[in-house]
């Protein structure tokens, strides 16, 4: 992971006058720059309110433990490898709040198709409306774009359905996975069972039609939180992208981060520096210090609360590592 993150920062940094992106960030307008980091902020705030409303079907958690948990999670992604914050997120919410930390990750996975829905959402309208004359700009580019927005709404849709599926009759699924004892031992199989049984519990805003419509009515604030943020960076540095450009570039950056760097060092970069110059044609070393910038403005608060919220429960990042192995390994048993 350090390897890979190490070569796309390479690949980030080639032919760059480092002076000249220095010079770029020292330039920046501090309103522009505080309403991106205050963006961020919010956006901490938002997701930890859907993710109350989705856990109450477990039981429910205080606004507090939520957002809690959350900072330590993007913390612990922030430094840890493989998004390890995703699977620490439930566990750390447990030690605060009688449910299953394996339900409380089925709504983390919920999470992110309704993320992955929403940010699709907002591609389309630039597709289909605000982005139509970037087409004859880059029309490779463009049709890139188009093609994979619309093959990544596909699979999350279909993922979704499966999930309304299984979320039907937790019971169900959970006497079907221990029928696996006729192939494997029957206390494995009686394990698995239960994981099974609470993870599709964990889907209950699924169940109802109108609760998962109330949830992905949270995401919409959430998202257009973010493109806010990309979009006031971008102010910052007078790049003139309107605030719909903010929606092509926060996909490019959904991709940039799926590559498993800690703190998606690299992918994203080189992601938000690929989309700005080839997009709306900025300076190189331009979007080298916008991207930084929205980078660091883009972590540190999670970071900085998460460590903070962490140390007070007595975690240090081996504690975190340590955490998210526990929690790795009881989600797929030996």
């Amino acid at each position: 992971m350090l390897a890979l993150a190490v070569g796309l920062l390479a690949l980030f940094l080639r032919h760059v006058d480092l002076h000249r992106v220095a010079g770029d960030i020292a330039r920046a307008r501090p309103g522009w720059l505080a309403v991106s980091l205050g963006s961020m902020v919010v956006n901490l705030v938002i997701r930890s309110l859907r993710w109350q409303y989705l856990l109450e079907p477990l039981g429910g958690a205080t606004f507090g433990n939520a957002f809690r948990a959350t900072a330590v999670g993007f913390a612990a992604s922030a430094v840890l490898p493989a998004r390890a914050g995703e699977v620490i997120r439930p566990y750390f919410l447990s030690r605060h709040e009688r449910l299953s930390a394996t339900g409380a990750f089925a709504t983390i996975i919920l999470e992110r198709l309704l993320d992955t829905i929403t940010m699709l959402a907002l591609l389309a309208s630039f597709v289909l409306v605000f982005g139509r004359d970037l087409a004859a700009a880059n029309p490779s580019a463009f049709r890139w774009v188009k093609w994979s927005g619309a093959t990544a709404g596909a699979v999350a849709l279909s993922v979704l359905v499966v999930l309304f599926l299984l979320a039907g009759d937790p019971a169900r699924l959970g006497r079907a996975v221990a029928r696996l004892e006729r192939v494997l031992p029957s206390a494995l199989a009686g394990l698995l069972a239960r994981i099974a049984e609470k993870f599709a519990a964990g889907l209950g805003a699924v169940r109802r039609p109108g609760r998962l419509l109330v949830a992905l009515a949270w995401s919409f604030p959430l998202w257009l939180c973010i493109a806010t943020g990309i979009w006031a960076v971008a102010a910052a540095f007078d790049f003139g992208i309107p605030y719909t450009g903010s929606f092509l570039l926060m996909a490019l950056l959904v991709l940039g981060v799926a590559v498993p760097t800690p703190g998606a060092i690299g992918g994203f970069h080189e992601a938000f520096r690929w989309g700005t110059t080839t997009f709306y044609g900025i300076p190189n070393e331009s979007a080298v210090a916008a991207a930084l910038v929205l980078h660091a403005f883009s972590i540190l608060p999670a970071l900085l609360l998460g460590l903070l919220f962490a140390a007070h429960a007595g975690l240090n990042l081996s504690g975190m590592r340590q955490l998210a192995d526990a929690a790795a390994t009881e989600a797929h048993p030996a």
